[in-house]
């Protein structure tokens, strides 16, 4: 067989994949980056080398059947192998089932199907699934098309994603669940880009900044970060189940909130959920400006002691302009929550413990505020998808629950909680101030006090 250089051809990521072996592959992966090119080398390699002895390809629709044969054709040259393209060839007449054929003088052939699952009846050898989880019926397309493999050929699956609700989604959460003994690649267009491909593009080698422009216009040209997550970014969103749609995240996302807090001219509110090892702890402060709450700082502990956490929240307590904080007090939180309403008066300071229908009411609350655009938040990667982590889920016992995976990105919809509770400190409160109603001295003193320190450096607060 023909001796070729892979690197002429295909980037790292490409390579990593022909080198690969297994019986079974699934890419999950960005569009446009290639992944059909080479998996077409893989099959003529394949045919060439009589490792197989026919290979069936399906893809969503016949114009991507078209492409893959016309990259087999441009291989077949490049093997110097000895084939012909046959065209659009009856191969079960009893159902007028065409596909394309090419067929070697070695006996194997190619054959690029549509998804029709009953194309792949009576089929035998190496089977190919292009963009699996945009197919009409993939379960029925994986029925006809699995036993197909059966004395040992391998099988591919390639896809970008669609939801959560779809066999592409599920057989890569059981490969990561260790129920499924298949080998994953996984692909997002920001790695593709790390390793060549916008040098590829350009054909000429690319700056670091040159890369990072190029990345953010595509994501802009998405327009939907729905779009862009699933078709870029090998993240399957599930709108179904998501609380708060990021149709509704966007809108109240802006540039230029986070600020230093010193010079603050309405009143802030604070929300902090509590964590420490596995969660995140999250400070989310809010400056209220009439009926309008704009962020102004979220600020991340990652793995800090309780006793730094509440140095930073002290800080911020100690604000002139601040009003009202809201403390997640389940847990281990509850400590920490009761010192600070010791240290700041019961009013000001109030711990909640997280029940169900008190996460209701804080989530909730939060979304009425982005359906009426009364709160705005930093256009951030890490604050978009941790507000969108949240599910609202029903139990078999009728109880409503809201609740997040946990991730790299978002943790566990810390941010959320942070914000949902400073939104809470808010609710009811506006710029005028707080009244007193208590007639002891003492109570007074104690929901007043702290209010007028001015001797915290604000500069160092984000």
């Amino acid at each position: 067989m023909t001796n070729i250089n892979l690197d002429d051809f295909f980037l790292p990521y490409q390579q990593r994949w022909l080198e690969d072996n297994s019986t079974y592959k699934i890419w999950e992966k960005s569009r446009r980056i290639g992944a059909t090119y080479v998996q077409s080398f893989e099959d003529v390699r394949d045919c060439v080398s009589k490792a197989v002895e026919e290979v069936w390809f399906s893809s969503a629709d016949e114009s991507a059947a078209r492409e893959y044969i016309e990259y087999c054709q441009k291989w077949v040259k490049l093997f110097n192998s000895a084939a012909k393209f046959l065209g659009s060839v009856v191969i079960d007449s009893d159902n007028d089932i065409k596909a394309y054929v090419i067929e070697f003088t070695n006996g194997t052939t190619i054959n690029a199907l549509s998804s029709n699952p009953k194309r792949f009846r009576s089929k035998g050898g190496k089977i190919i699934l292009d963009e699996y989880a945009h197919h009409n019926n993939p379960q029925d397309l994986w029925s006809a098309a699995s036993p197909c493999t059966m004395w040992g050929a391998p099988t591919r699956i390639l896809s970008t994603h669609n939801g959560q609700n779809c066999q592409f989604y599920k057989f890569i959460a059981d490969i990561k669940a260790k129920k499924l003994d298949w080998s994953l690649h996984t692909t997002p267009l920001q790695l593709a880009v790390a390793e060549g491909l916008v040098d590829k593009i350009c054909e000429k080698e690319t700056t670091d900044e040159e890369r990072q422009l190029w990345l953010e216009k595509q994501e802009k040209n998405c327009v939907s970060t729905y779009t862009w997550l699933q078709e870029y970014c090998c993240i399957a969103v599930d709108e179904t189940s998501a609380f708060l749609p990021y149709e509704l995240i966007i809108p109240c996302e802006a540039d230029d909130l986070l600020q230093s807090l010193e010079n603050i001219k309405g009143c802030l509110y604070v929300g902090m959920d509590i964590g420490r090892d596995h969660d995140l702890s999250v400070i989310w402060v809010l400056e209220k400006l009439g009926k309008v709450v704009y962020t102004r700082l979220v600020k991340p502990l990652p793995n800090m002691l309780y006793q730094k956490q509440e140095e930073e929240l002290y800080k911020i307590l100690n604000h002139p302009k601040f009003r009202r904080c809201c403390l997640d007090a389940t847990g281990l939180g509850n400590q920490f929550a009761e010192r600070a309403s010791l240290e700041f008066g019961k009013y000001r300071v109030e711990g909640l413990k997280f029940t169900n229908p008190l996460k209701g009411d804080l989530a909730y609350g939060l979304r009425t505020h982005f359906e009426n655009r009364t709160v705005y938040i930093p256009s951030k990667p890490e604050i978009r998808e941790d507000l969108h982590s949240i599910q609202r889920t029903t139990t078999s016992s009728g109880h409503t629950r809201f609740d997040a995976e946990r991730s790299a990105l978002t943790g566990h919809a810390d941010r959320f909680w942070a914000l949902a509770l400073a939104l809470y400190a808010a609710k009811g409160n506006d710029d005028e101030g707080i009244e007193i109603l208590s007639d002891c001295p003492y109570e007074a003193d104690d929901i007043i006090r702290g209010m007028c320190d001015e001797d915290i450096d604000w500069d160092d607060m984000l």
